[in-house]
């Protein structure tokens, strides 16, 4: 019996687009039924570039079912290359192409000699959603871009030193993935690394061409965007530091930063100083609200957590370790693969004081809320997590936090949640949710 999916909280392969679309210069060309990406695409942001609704597309419709749709496919390539002023096309399948047969791999081939290049990947729905449409993409993107013979002279010309390839999150589907990203470019540099990333302002395809050369492939994840770091690591040789915890104030970013210093060999004594004073302004600010932050008419001490593997892990950790809350049963949304889930269960409970919690993987929405309202929270509880929450949350008499997709209301531009001043505008969210409460 199929299963029903009761409150969305991620998207298709397909909507793996929006990686793509976060990369100066690139843009997707879709193999796909009409309606796919205007769906898909809600979170209206890219690079830059292009507008997020600039993407050419097949429409696959009856009669591409019924008599194959790649000639419709080379002419919506043909058109695209005269028409887009982009650098590089990066073919993608939906399921309707997928299932009758479309051999986009071919239709790309013949593009081979164009003047941009067209690349091609294979992202039915069907097979995943886009944390792994994500990192498939990266993988068609390092394989088929980085091998072409204009692109390999880059890596011939060799080794950068202290040149880091930093992955984070799947663009766009973390609301705060940009933000991020650049506050952990911040603190790369701020340690003597220089730190090379591909998406968002800012950056370009010379960012791409110099992946090849970098000394060190750094990712930021549980497990989303894992194979394609790991396919640099065997192509190019580029050791790989996979750090499964996105850092969330003072002490996971302290941790963050002696891992990265360990595997770079990045200076040391730098390292420890601008983790010293990183830590002093964080606990000035800590200090200076203290009052508030104790006060447990203001907040209680125990929450959950419903989102995704990279949040649920970071804002644990961050709540227990920083702040000295306690967890109660948290939940993870990303459909995790099972041969990762007990490495994100252990990273999860790896605690101060040997704390720990029950942590599920499940797309239940109905069971989720279901398990918060019997859990016994012995005061005011904090729920973070998606839009889906909020109404729980009223529902219970709990504080609420918006951490993760979907966020219908509220605007991320360029906030962060990441590093020692993330911690801070966490705690900043959290408590004026928790003071907007109170009964003056």
């Amino acid at each position: 019996m199929a299963k029903i999916l009761d409150q969305p909280r991620y998207k298709c392969a397909l909507a793996a687009m929006q990686t793509v679309q976060s990369i100066p210069g690139a843009i997707p060309i879709l193999h796909s039924g009409p309606g796919c990406a205007a769906k898909l695409n809600d979170n209206n942001g890219t690079s830059g570039k292009f507008s997020p609704n600039i993407f050419p597309c097949t429409s696959i419709s009856e009669k591409e079912v019924v008599f194959g749709g790649n000639a419709k496919l080379r002419s919506t390539i043909e058109n695209a290359l005269k028409v887009i002023d982009a650098e590089l096309f990066v073919v993608l399948s939906g399921c309707t192409g997928e299932i009758i047969g479309d051999d986009i791999e071919e239709v790309s081939g013949n593009f081979v000699d164009a003047q941009k290049p067209v690349i091609w990947a294979k992202t039915p729905g069907f097979k995943g959603n886009n944390y792994v449409g994500h990192d498939w993409i990266l993988r068609s993107i390092f394989e088929q871009y980085l091998n072409r013979d204009d692109v390999a002279d880059e890596a011939e010309s060799g080794t950068q030193k202290g040149l880091v390839n930093l992955f984070v999150a799947p663009p766009q589907q973390d609301p705060y993935w940009l933000g991020n990203l650049r506050e952990l470019e911040s603190l790369l540099t701020a340690i003597g690394l220089t730190p090379n990333t591909i998406f968002g302002f800012g950056r370009s395809i010379e960012n791409l061409k110099k992946i090849p050369r970098a000394e060190f492939t750094i990712l930021v994840s549980p497990w989303a965007g894992l194979e394609s770091a790991q396919y640099l690591e065997k192509r190019f040789k580029i050791p790989l530091l996979q750090y499964p915890v996105l850092p969330i104030g003072a002490t996971e970013t302290s941790k963050f930063l002696r891992a990265v210093q360990e595997f770079t060999g990045a200076d040391k004594e730098l390292t420890e100083k601008v983790i010293q004073q990183k830590e002093a302004e964080f606990y000035y600010y800590i200090e200076r609200f203290a009052d508030t932050l104790l006060e447990t008419r203001i907040l209680g001490k125990r929450f959950t957590v419903v989102s995704d593997s990279q949040y649920t892990i970071a804002v644990t950790k961050f709540l227990v370790n920083d702040m000295g809350l306690f967890p109660e049963k948290l939940f993870i949304t990303d459909d995790a693969p099972k041969s990762q889930r007990e490495k994100i269960i252990a990273e999860t409970n790896t605690l101060n004081y040997g704390i720990t919690t029950e942590v599920e993987f499940t797309t239940d929405g109905h069971s989720i809320h279901e398990q918060i309202k019997a859990a016994d929270f012995a005061g005011t509880p904090l729920i973070l997590g998606s839009n889906w929450e909020k109404k729980l949350a009223g529902s219970i008499g709990a504080h609420y936090v918006n951490v993760s997709y979907p966020m219908l209301e509220k605007l991320v531009i360029n906030d962060h949640i990441a590093g020692y001043s993330g911690g801070l505008h966490l705690l900043e969210q959290i408590f004026t949710a928790a003071m907007s409460k109170l009964k003056l």
